[in-house]
């Protein structure tokens, strides 16, 4: 993971941004379910109502994951949407894919265990399939594995409401570019957790 998820920040290489990824071959069996926070979280609500998000996966789902909140991945996917006009890689929603945020996991372990297709994408050459189909060249950890396993098997995650991981970071804001920044960035949701990422003040 570290070779292909940690090339231009060596904060990034710390085992701590991996972990959670097989967590699920670590912690015994009778761990049925996780849910991994960042530190720089606010809640507003209780957090029970965040464990009950388990009970919307569907059948294929295994992991629960807010989407990227900044237009990281529309620049970290430029080659790949250079070479595949009109592709949904790294486009705001409502109907793109920006890529996702780990601030925020909920990992059905028992389903990441029985999951035939996450497991065979931990391997070497799986990894290396990956990153080369999507021309991808990544440094954010877990979250660019994520974002990765999602463009292609979309049915692993049950994707969070931004509610769930509002994103108060605004580095990637560029001048003339906003309206392309405020794409990612909007929220219309009751935000139940503000993530104070890239040291963001809260509100």
């Amino acid at each position: 993971m570290q070779k292909y998820f940690s090339k231009l920040y060596d904060y990034f290489s710390h085992v701590l941004f991996y972990f959670s990824i097989g967590l699920y071959r670590v912690l015994p069996g009778n761990f049925h379910r996780v849910i991994l926070l960042d530190v720089d979280l606010k809640f507003t609500d209780d957090i029970s109502k965040l464990y009950d998000r388990f009970k919307l996966f569907t059948d294929d789902n295994i992991i629960g994951i807010g989407r990227e909140m900044q237009p990281v991945y529309r620049t970290l996917f430029t080659q790949y949407r250079n070479d595949h006009n009109g592709t949904r890689v790294g486009d705001p929603p409502p109907h793109g894919l920006p890529g996702f945020n780990s601030g925020v996991l909920l990992l059905d372990l028992d389903r990441m265990r029985d999951s035939k297709l996450y497991n065979s994408q931990l391997a070497e050459e799986s990894l290396a399939r990956l990153t080369g189909e999507f021309t991808f060249d990544g440094y954010l950890g877990d979250q660019d594995f994520y974002t990765l396993l999602g463009m292609k098997y979309p049915q692993l995650f049950h994707r969070l409401p931004c509610g769930w991981n509002r994103q108060l970071c605004r580095s990637k804001r560029r001048t003339g570019e906003e309206h392309i920044f405020d794409q990612y960035h909007r929220c219309d949701e009751e935000v139940k957790i503000y993530h104070g990422n890239c040291h963001a003040k809260f509100p």
